[in-house]
């Protein structure tokens, strides 16, 4: 599963139309060891928040052309993006602040700021994330299944689910992107590794088969939905 702690360096995206700040800040955490991603408007901005992989933070300023960074974040939520978000503004006091946390900010830096300050809350939502990522433990569990991702193993019922090493991994990337739409491109690239051509109908066939070892109803499917002319998408 996504881990913002692991050897990988941290996927950050800065939202910014100052291009003097957006420039500084992507410089200052180019050099703190971060892979850094600059989006300049509101409609780049929720693009780029919206694609996979998803990122382990995002600075996001208010103040943005084309939609603020508050309609950014509203939408980003309803999306199920679960990427921490610091939102960035000149505007203090708390009507604002409490705007941004009640859309599902996770916290909220008044400009000027300090960079090093900056930095330490960057860390800090990244530990906040990785200790609830590690709160679920290793294993997840929807309906009657149970899949343990270290022995990578399912249960059902208290009965073991059988799976292919390639089934197993379709699952795994569902329950990492929970929420959210996957495309079969996404899962050619992810799960498969290519990104050449491959028929859909090679995709469609795993994944009816892993709905008839989880689903009650392979044919009216629960958790994992049929989005027409996308892909899938899993909800629990």
């Amino acid at each position: 599963m996504h881990n913002p702690s692991s050897s990988q360096a941290p996927r950050l995206l800065i939202v910014e139309d100052d291009p003097e700040v957006g420039a500084g800040l992507e410089d200052f955490f180019s050099i703190k060891g971060y892979t850094v991603t600059r989006a300049t408007d509101g409609n780049a901005a929720l693009r780029e928040i919206t694609q996979l992989p998803p990122y382990d933070v995002i600075l996001l300023d208010v103040m943005l052309p084309e939609r603020d960074g508050f309609d950014v974040l509203r939408e980003a939520r309803k999306a199920s993006v679960d990427s921490p978000v610091i939102m960035l503004t000149v505007k203090g006091d708390d009507k604002h602040k409490l705007r941004g946390f009640e859309l599902g900010a996770d916290d909220y830096v008044t400009k000027p700021f300090d960079a090093e300050e900056l930095a330490a809350r960057v860390r800090a939502v990244l530990n906040r994330s990785e200790e609830a990522s590690e709160d679920t433990g290793h294993s997840y569990r929807f309906g009657e299944v149970v899949v343990d991702f270290d022995s990578q193993t399912a249960h059902r019922d208290q009965e073991t689910v059988e799976f292919t090493a390639l089934e197993f991994d379709i699952l795994e990337y569902f329950i990492e992107h929970r929420g959210r739409t996957v495309s079969r491109k996404q899962l050619l690239r992810d799960v498969w590794g290519i990104s050449g051509e491959i028929t859909t109908r090679t995709i469609d066939r795993h994944v009816a088969s892993l709905r008839k070892k989880i689903e009650q109803d392979p044919s009216d499917p629960t958790y994992i939905e049929t989005v027409y002319g996308i892909g899938y998408k899993f909800s629990d």
